[in-house]
């Protein structure tokens, strides 16, 4: 087995001294071995010291940390709890992020735009999360809602009108997200929650729960959706075609 002072152990986990007595001070990692004033590691601690890393990636906490550790210590197998991380995780679109450059946006949403809006239009569409700056060009997580975007400027529509209503919308599935999430969590999370032999089974059920409300949720929207499109076009746009062959029918 290997054996490593602090800074040699620090360097092998892609880590720094001062982490590496952090993680120590709020009992992460175990104590070193001391050879006289030295402290002495091994792969043990390395081991340890990645997978704190690993875990602080993904947005666990310290206390949430030390737990798992505990359970690892005492032979629990924690990957139950990593399996519905990654779960929670996982992107809900097959869809491949893209990349732009500024003038790609510019032709495409920016034609006669006067120079001095440019950077307004383009700080509130990264406000928005439609792209995001990456070096000398922009990354698009979703290319389809840029080309969306781009057909609606096509079709005649101010730009800052189709960024208003990308907001509205965005705001608008917010919604419903919290309300399928809240649903859940109501009525499965915090049942399993207050189960004091909460086991891996229970975990695995969580995970499997949210893996079926991929699929669920566009089921839902999709149709809802499609049905108020219909109402409200026709509800819309119904007296404006009345309107319309009014005026083509004085014209003969």
């Amino acid at each position: 087995m290997a054996e490593y002072r602090i800074d040699e152990l620090a360097h092998a986990a892609g880590s720094t001294v001062r982490n590496i007595r952090a993680y120590q001070d709020r009992g992460l990692l175990p104590p070193p071995r001391l050879e006289g004033r030295v402290g002495i590691y091994d792969d043990s601690h390395l081991a340890r010291l990645r997978l704190i890393g690993k875990l602080l990636a993904r947005g666990y906490s310290s206390v949430i940390i030390k737990d798992l550790l505990s359970a690892w210590e005492t032979g629990k197998d924690v990957s139950d709890v990593l399996g519905l991380e990654k779960v929670l995780t996982d992107p809900w679109s097959d869809e491949l992020p893209g990349t732009v450059t500024v003038e790609e946006l510019i032709a495409t949403f920016g034609t006669g735009l006067p120079e001095e809006e440019v950077a307004r239009v383009l700080e509130r569409t990264v406000a928005l999360g439609l792209i995001e700056p990456e070096g000398e060009h922009y990354r698009v997580p979703s290319p389809r809602l840029l080309h969306v975007g781009a057909e609606l400027v096509a079709a005649g529509i101010p730009l800052d009108a189709v960024l208003d209503i990308a907001q509205e919308i965005r705001d608008d599935c917010d919604v419903i997200a919290g309300r399928f999430v809240n649903l859940v969590h109501e009525h499965v999370f915090l049942r399993l929650e207050a189960d004091p032999d909460l086991t891996g089974d229970d975990v695995g059920e969580i995970a499997a729960v949210v893996t079926r409300m991929r699929p669920l949720v566009k089921m839902v929207v999709d149709p809802f959706i499609a049905r108020a499109m219909e109402v409200r076009v026709q509800a819309a746009l119904g007296a404006q075609l009345e309107t319309i062959r009014d005026h083509l029918a004085t014209r003969h």
